[in-house]
């Protein structure tokens, strides 16, 4: 990969240029669809700061993951937001949280983040509150962000890695029609630790894929 990138950066001066959207100053699009309204955080609405901290400090969320910095109060979960924001006016990644879009009742949170524009690749992240797990509401939104990830951002690819184990990561993955792909070993931090690592399941799904199915299913 090395070797890929330093021929790209040397190559051809009439190389393709690939589009850049969203420009980094251009905030995300609100996105709507299956019962679900998409829209960005607002680190200054103490409603979405504490949304964040709960989701973020939600024992099954630290199952399964370990940031490099944990949330454990309002202004951990602020500042988190401030840099999520900022990531975002950058292009590098795009924030969403998730709500219902008849009640505007947050629900979780999915992001599109390591964006690489040139290459056009993208990796997909993505949690839900307890009291909104088992009506597939990380199903149904990861299906709108890859659809605008594909369509509107221009990706050729988008990634999902989740612990090994972590099940309903797996059939959300399958029915949004993110193909399996391998084991990366040793590839994200373990639970609660900086010090030790755990397999990953890598799967990915390509904008010549076809669309999958409708069927929701049950899970998050």
């Amino acid at each position: 990969m090395a070797d890929l990138h330093r021929q790209n950066e040397h190559g051809s001066r009439n190389r393709t240029r690939f589009p850049t959207q969203p420009t980094p100053s251009a905030p995300a699009p609100e996105l709507r669809g299956h019962g679900l309204r998409l829209r960005p955080w607002d680190a200054e609405c103490d409603t979405d700061v504490e949304t964040w901290l709960r989701g973020n400090s939600d024992p099954e969320f630290r199952r399964w993951n370990t940031p490099v910095k944990l949330v454990d109060g309002m202004e951990d979960a602020r500042e988190s937001l401030r840099l999520r924001a900022e990531w975002d006016a950058e292009g590098k990644c795009v924030s969403y949280c998730v709500t219902d879009a008849a009640t505007g009742a947050p629900l979780g949170h999915i992001g599109v983040n390591d964006i690489d524009h040139f290459i056009r690749t993208a990796r997909v992240g993505y949690w839900v509150l307890p009291e909104a797990r088992g009506h597939g509401v990380a199903t149904r939104a990861l299906r709108l962000a890859a659809r605008w990830a594909f369509t509107n951002l221009g990706t050729h690819r988008l990634e999902l890695g989740h612990a090994l184990g972590h099940d309903a990561s797996c059939r959300i993955a399958e029915r949004c029609g993110f193909l399996y792909e391998g084991t990366l070993r040793g590839a994200m931090f373990d639970a609660g630790r900086h010090d030790a690592f755990r397999d990953v399941h890598l799967h990915a799904r390509l904008a010549t894929d076809p669309e999958p199915g409708e069927g929701e299913g049950k899970g998050e």
